[in-house]
């Protein structure tokens, strides 16, 4: 399997193990609110727009809480499954692309709303997975600094997310910078830097 697969597995495994009610790092979203906009993103597309258009995000959300009011097993069990077979993402490098960091994240967004939570040993898939993603989504993600961000692996490969003087380092492994660039705080990363940019950095709305 590929790292969309093994993280929908273990992801479902833990929505199994912790129930609907548990909090996650997306704001305002209990596990069965996550739960339901994995769903709803591949079973609804009418619906699946308003994930990033705020003109359709009402609708998406009265969709998504349907989903959410599902019994637990059943919505897990959607979940674990995925979309029908005429979805494009079931052939396997379509769901890698597509799913790979979709799901990797919200596994992280599950596992670090608990107390107590500690990185995973590092994956060399998963570690590729990531930094993929990091390359594709850091300009884009990180529009927004008042300065320059840099974003380097703990192996030493960099990407600038935005070219500026001063600017802010910030130093991980691949999933950290990927949590980061996605907008997550519950990261384990060194920030270098002025000390007054990268409080502005952190308390960035980062993503799309």
């Amino acid at each position: 399997m590929g790292v969309a697969a093994d993280e929908r597995q273990a992801l479902s495994a833990l929505l199994d193990e912790l129930g609907p009610d548990q909090p996650t790092l997306c704001e305002g979203w209990r596990t069965r609110d996550l739960a339901a906009h994995l769903v709803l993103r591949e079973h609804r597309p009418d619906a699946a727009a308003g994930i990033v258009v705020p003109a359709l995000a009402s609708y998406t959300k009265k969709v998504q809480d349907g989903y959410a009011a599902k019994p637990w097993a059943e919505l897990v069990a959607q979940v674990r499954s995925g979309p029908a077979w005429y979805w494009p993402t079931r052939v396997g490098p379509l769901d890698e692309l597509a799913n790979g960091a979709e799901f990797l994240v919200h596994h992280e967004d599950v596992r670090r709303g608990q107390p107590n939570w500690e990185p995973r040993r590092s994956d060399p898939a998963r570690d590729a997975t990531a930094w993929r993603s990091v390359k594709a989504m850091a300009k884009l993600s990180l529009r927004r600094s008042p300065a320059g961000v840099v974003l380097r692996t703990d192996t030493g490969e960099e990407v600038t997310a935005k070219a500026g003087n001063p600017a802010v380092t910030v130093v991980g492994a691949p999933v950290e910078l990927l949590l980061f660039t996605f907008g997550r705080n519950a990261v384990r990363a060194e920030f270098e830097g002025d000390p007054d940019d990268v409080a502005k950095l952190a308390a960035l709305s980062r993503g799309l």
